[in-house]
């Protein structure tokens, strides 16, 4: 066993973990953040996509222990200070990005990475950036205009919902 201290969606956080303890594990079992979901345990799907100093990275993949001393930005996190959904998380809701809900925590932290460092996507960027998420009820369409959206709320622009 070994310690692990992180910052957690603002807040420091501490445990005890094994070696072959991932993130995703930790997140969800040891700090009841459960947001970030295990889709597929291959790293293929994306449904456990959370940030990592600053970078998205699948929890399912990643060591509890690589985290050691980090920052970590999970969907809890993407809420207002208020509790009222971010505008990423409204633009979904908005734009009927979401069906089952099952990929959104991931497909919502994958389009936060890609509008800190993209604020004016085209849609060809968006779908190429959600390559590694897997919905499998939308067909992307609405998760696509959902991001554009937001990036426009995000640079001032008023969109309207659909």
């Amino acid at each position: 066993m070994a310690s692990v201290t992180m910052t957690v969606n603002g807040k420091t956080v501490s445990g005890d973990v094994e070696g072959r303890t991932l993130l995703v594990e930790f997140l969800r079992g040891h700090l009841g953040l459960t947001g970030t979901h295990v889709g597929c345990d291959t790293s293929q799907c994306g449904a456990c996509v959370v940030h990592l100093n600053g970078e998205s990275v699948k929890a399912c993949s990643t060591l509890a222990m690589t985290a050691d001393g980090g920052v970590v930005a999970t969907i809890e996190g993407m809420a207002n200070p208020d509790g009222s959904l971010g505008v990423l998380q409204q633009a979904f809701q908005d734009h009927h990005g979401l069906q089952c809900g099952f990929c959104t925590p991931g497909m919502v932290m994958s389009a936060a990475d890609l509008l800190q460092k993209n604020a004016n996507p085209t849609e060809h960027q968006v779908r190429d950036w959600l390559e590694g998420n897997i919905c499998r009820c939308t067909g992307y369409h609405n998760i696509v205009k959902a991001i554009l959206a937001a990036a426009a709320t995000l640079r001032g622009e008023k969109i309207a919902a659909e």
